[in-house]
């Protein structure tokens, strides 16, 4: 095994994550307010897609074979479009806190597909702990239709499962497409794709948005999370995908909660309830009872 390329791999799931929690503090102060979901869907997906040709500037165009093309399709509506979607709208009716601690069932949600796929198996510690952190994840969910969470919503939070389904399906049945081509390559082909899918649908939206009252700090976290989450975490994803397991390219979604809690609160937009802190917990000891079953498995 390359040793240095999964130390890189390591190093290139802590950057993206940290640029992830980034985004959902300053989505929320735009997202419905000055920009419609869908038309941040269109701008980021065209940002990322005029991003990931870049790249051929240097290394060269390299070809897909033609059989390949129909599982990259695929994976363009699902990454590219349709979790993107789910993303921007959920993020657009729950607040920074909450979708920052539901993306970390991610790990759960790999380790169901996988098992669904044939690729893993269930043990009694896997299961207890699916069943924990299942529970906190819905607890989370729940709590959003409260009257003490005004800053969330129902939907918002089954929007924001939604969307880390899609990435575990991503994860889990992708993996090949990370170890058989460049992922400049692989990612100019899922934004190309993405771009042109989204653009006769929300170009209206876009139009239509409210840019005129956004001031100069709006449009310094519009540049953000148009520019950098965009592109540049994914091709930290795929790349840490060729060297290690989905199971554990995951764990890193713990960062984001943290990292959003305290951006989030730091800049005013939400506070941290006692309750979902409490069901975080339920649900971080579920995700690490899953986590720590593999280690288990390579000491025997």
């Amino acid at each position: 095994m390359d040793r240095k390329g999964v130390i890189r791999a390591h190093i290139a799931l802590l950057g993206c994550n940290i640029v992830w929690a980034c985004d959902y503090p300053f989505y929320n102060l735009l997202l419905g307010k000055y920009i419609e979901p869908l038309a941040m869907v269109i701008a980021s997906l065209f940002v990322a897609a005029a991003l990931s040709w870049l790249p051929t500037l240097w290394e060269g165009y390299e070809r897909i074979e033609r059989s390949d093309w129909g599982i990259i399709i695929v994976a363009a509506l699902l990454m590219g479009v349709t979790r993107k979607l789910m993303m921007m709208f959920g993020l657009s009716r729950t607040s920074p806190i909450d979708g920052s601690i539901i993306a970390t069932i991610v790990p759960l949600l790999v380790l169901i597909v996988s098992v669904i796929a044939g690729i893993d198996r269930l043990s009694v510690r896997k299961v207890l702990g699916l069943v924990i952190g299942l529970a906190g994840a819905i607890a989370v969910v729940l709590t959003s239709n409260t009257a003490t969470h005004a800053n969330s919503e129902l939907w918002g939070n089954v929007m924001m499962i939604c969307s880390g389904i899609v990435t575990a399906l991503y994860m889990v049945f992708f993996k090949r497409l990370a170890a058989k081509y460049r992922i400049t390559t692989l990612l100019r082909a899922i934004y190309t794709i993405s771009a042109a899918v989204m653009l006769p649908i929300g170009i209206d939206s876009v139009i239509k948005s409210d840019f005129a009252d956004m001031n100069t700090h709006l449009w310094l976290a519009a540049a953000f999370v148009l520019i950098v989450p965009t592109y540049l975490p994914n091709l930290l994803l795929n790349y840490s995908l060729r060297y290690l397991q989905p199971t554990v390219s995951s764990t890193y979604t713990y960062i984001q909660p943290v990292l959003a809690v305290a951006l989030s609160v730091a800049m005013g937009l939400d506070h941290l309830h006692l309750d979902t802190a409490l069901f975080a917990i339920v649900l971080f000891f579920g995700v690490w009872m899953v986590l720590s079953s593999y280690r288990e498995q390579a000491k025997e």
